[in-house]
């Protein structure tokens, strides 16, 4: 099995690093902490949150009575979960897309069936938790507050839960290969919940033509062109000239043009870079997500992933730092809702589904694998932490909620010990290669 833990340490421990940050912070100078969130640095007309509506939020806390003829303001939140956090969702889109694109993708044929179903039981188990006990358990009044946040336990961390299936199975158990599919499906289902139910804004689909224009555009004239060209020349002369004088650039480019047409669609704009992740160049084949082997393979594709690789850690360090700043005193509702929606869906629900497909649906398990153990699979998947916070993000305007929402996607780090517990009781045999 091909190294994948210093890259995965790494992630998880510089988002932990800035989430711990955070929690201090939150809860010794709470008043400093949200100065920092809301800096303005730049009052413009072309990126950022409306300007009016900060203006009358938090324009006194920075002794500003006027900001002038401006519609945006770029304030350092913003910059994090807006525009730079574009990049993780477009390394999470790479990945997606290769498993289903390439011939011998992990999300395609019969082998992908049984963790696609147990996918969607991982995803609906959490969605009815929430909802049922939002409405049966706190009332109609609490119901109603909260119903938007239905998609926070739905989230799966990819890289948190392929660190602790391999301390709970072993990095060699079939079981660690079946979670990682799991997750990266849960990955684009994510996606799509994002773009469709949790829009930022009026929305105005006409302005998405921006984004398929950029996209198409850079395909063409970038990828599909230069093959064409080279039809019948083993020395593939302009393909080499692309790649190695134009390299990702143009693609970056088009990458602005996309996001930029994802603010104005009233569309998350972090999903901005989605459109042009497929028109890179990419190779026939890929290893997987984290494994250092790809560092050989060569297309633009890999290539641009290996460039983002320590951006994106940073990245996801100030993610953690902006995000997880919750008061303690901000436990309420939704964070029992989001833990129990986590933490009792998620393993219902890949057990329920993913034993239906692989006994009464015939698909079958990976060999070496029970059914017992779904149970501790979805007891893994139950961490939810970095895109569960950003759901909550998006699910709900600052304050009360969305703090409490938060501090329940930071408490399903219990399913680190649950799993390890389910794993001692279920009797799962580590393989470590």
């Amino acid at each position: 099995m091909y190294r994948v833990w210093n890259f995965v340490t790494n992630y998880s421990l510089l988002l932990i690093f800035g989430a711990g940050i955070a929690l201090v912070w939150a809860n010794t100078d709470a008043p400093s902490y949200h100065h920092f969130l809301e800096y303005p640095l730049w009052f413009n007309d072309l990126l950022g949150s409306d300007a009016s509506a900060w203006m009358a939020h938090y324009g006194p806390n920075f002794g500003l009575d006027a900001i002038g003829d401006v519609t945006r303001v770029l304030t350092v939140h913003y910059l994090v979960n807006d525009v730079l956090m574009a990049f993780f969702f477009a390394i999470a889109a790479k990945e997606v897309w290769e498993a289903v694109i390439l011939r011998e993708g992990s999300l395609r044929g019969k082998k992908a069936a049984t963790p696609l179903i147990a996918t969607l039981g991982g995803m609906l188990g959490p969605i009815a938790v929430y909802i049922g006990m939002a409405y049966f358990v706190f009332g109609s009044d609490t119901y109603d507050a909260v119903a938007r946040g239905w998609a926070i336990p739905t989230a799966t961390d990819i890289a948190f839960s392929y660190l602790v299936g391999r301390i709970v199975f072993g990095a060699g158990h079939p079981a660690v290969r079946f979670l990682l599919l799991l997750a990266i499906a849960d990955d684009a289902a994510g996606l799509i919940i994002l773009a469709v139910f949790y829009p930022t804004g009026n929305l105005a689909p006409m302005m998405l033509g921006w984004a398929i224009a950029a996209a198409l555009g850079v395909y063409l004239l970038f990828n599909w062109l230069p093959r064409r060209l080279d039809r019948g020349n083993q020395l593939r002369p302009v393909s080499t000239f692309v790649r190695e004088k134009l390299s990702f650039w143009p693609y970056l480019a088009a990458g602005c043009i996309s996001w930029w047409a994802f603010q104005e669609s009233g569309l998350h704009p972090a999903l901005g870079l989605l459109p042009i992740v497929p028109t890179l160049p990419h190779a026939d084949r890929a290893f997987g997500l984290f494994c250092e082997a790809e560092t050989y393979l060569t297309d633009l594709l890999n290539h641009t992933e290996h460039l983002l690789k320590h951006p994106v850690e940073i990245i996801l360090f100030f993610f953690g730092l902006l995000n997880a700043g919750v008061e303690f005193g901000a436990i309420g509702a939704p964070t029992w809702l989001v833990m129990a929606g986590l933490l009792l869906g998620k393993p219902a629900g890949i057990l329920l589904f993913g034993w239906v497909a692989a006994v009464p649906m015939r698909l079958g398990l990976p060999a070496g694998m029970r059914v017992l153990d779904l149970f501790v699979v979805g007891c893994v998947a139950a961490i939810g932490f970095t895109v569960s916070l950003f759901v909550a993000s998006v699910a709900f305007d600052a304050g009360p909620i969305q703090d409490a929402a938060k501090m329940g996607a930071l408490f399903s780090f219990a399913a680190v010990l649950i799993a390890m517990v389910a794993g001692k009781l279920t009797g799962v045999q580590r393989q470590n290669s």
